[in-house]
């Protein structure tokens, strides 16, 4: 299955986000993607953190749920809108979200980011904790390709690149792709991005495709880049370093098979977690 890791420097206009978006995706599909995944705040990257509350929107209606549903429906790709500001039950806060929308523009599955980034080295500061109401659910949903295989895909989003114990929860109900939508900082992108995304990989033997924000932004923010697809084996396959474009690359179930079938470290854990899988969110549960 061919899929698109999609690189964006947002601005803090949503329109103009939209429709470089817009683009990116039918660069997607011209390609042959069956698969596109949007950055992080991929809609809008405000001056202020509280510039996220105006740009909240009611689960199930709003501009950019209309546009990425319009965007899957009309292009026929599976789209995974990097993360949104959806409404939360606090007011003063909005839930960072990421939607899932299958070819026929119906919304496939959605997650609430569940690890807020806090950061402060005395020169950056960052807590998002200040506006997003934080998830408490892993979600993986079902993509059937072309090929007829059908991809188990975990959802995660930047900071929880992290904590290794959620992507193992996805491994655990049987996900052979992981998506990491970013928005990392150039600071802790340089020293960690690669190394924890080649992680996950190796550890769940399965495959990473990670779509990030690239560049420099109105607020001054400098994002990290370096959009890419890792293999089952730890190896990057593509990437890109800055700036808007597209990271395409292939998924062969094969492949995965392969290097579960020579080094079968998931069927060695002898330390598990007492939590069952079954918790997990499946493709068609979509609770707002």
């Amino acid at each position: 299955m061919k899929v698109a890791a999609l690189q964006m420097v947002s601005s803090t206009e949503r329109r103009d986000n939209l429709a470089m978006a817009r683009g990116l995706l039918e660069q997607a599909a011209a390609a042959g993607a069956e698969l596109a995944v949007l950055p992080e705040y991929f809609c809008a990257m405000g001056l202020r953190d509280t510039d996220k509350l105006a740009l909240r929107e009611t689960p199930g209606d709003g501009v950019v749920q209309a546009f990425l549903a319009r965007a899957a429906r009309e292009l026929q790709l599976w789209v995974v809108g990097g993360t949104l500001p959806l409404q939360a039950a606090d007011p003063a806060r909005v839930h960072n979200t990421t939607l899932v929308y299958a070819p026929s523009g119906q919304c496939a599955a959605r997650y609430d980011k569940i690890h807020l980034f806090r950061f402060d080295n005395g020169r950056e500061h960052f807590d998002e904790g200040r506006v997003i109401e934080a998830g408490s659910t892993p979600v993986h949903f079902d993509l059937p390709a072309r090929t007829g295989h059908t991809w188990r895909i975990g959802l995660s989003v930047c900071y929880d690149l992290r904590f290794p114990e959620l992507y193992r929860r996805h491994a655990s109900a049987g996900a052979d792709l992981l998506l990491v939508p970013s928005a990392f900082t150039h600071t802790t992108g340089q020293a960690h991005w690669e190394l924890l995304l080649r992680a996950r990989a190796v550890e769940n033997l399965a495959y990473v495709l990670a779509p990030a924000q690239g560049g420099v932004h109105e607020n001054g923010r400098q994002t990290w880049g370096h959009s890419m697809l890792v293999d089952p084996w730890g190896e990057v396959t593509n990437t890109l370093v800055q700036g808007p474009g597209v990271v395409l690359g292939e998924l062969d179930a094969g492949r995965v098979r392969q290097v579960r079938a020579q080094l079968p470290a998931l069927e060695h854990r002898i330390l598990r977690s007492e939590e069952h899988t079954s918790e997990l969110q499946s493709h068609g549960t979509i609770s707002y």
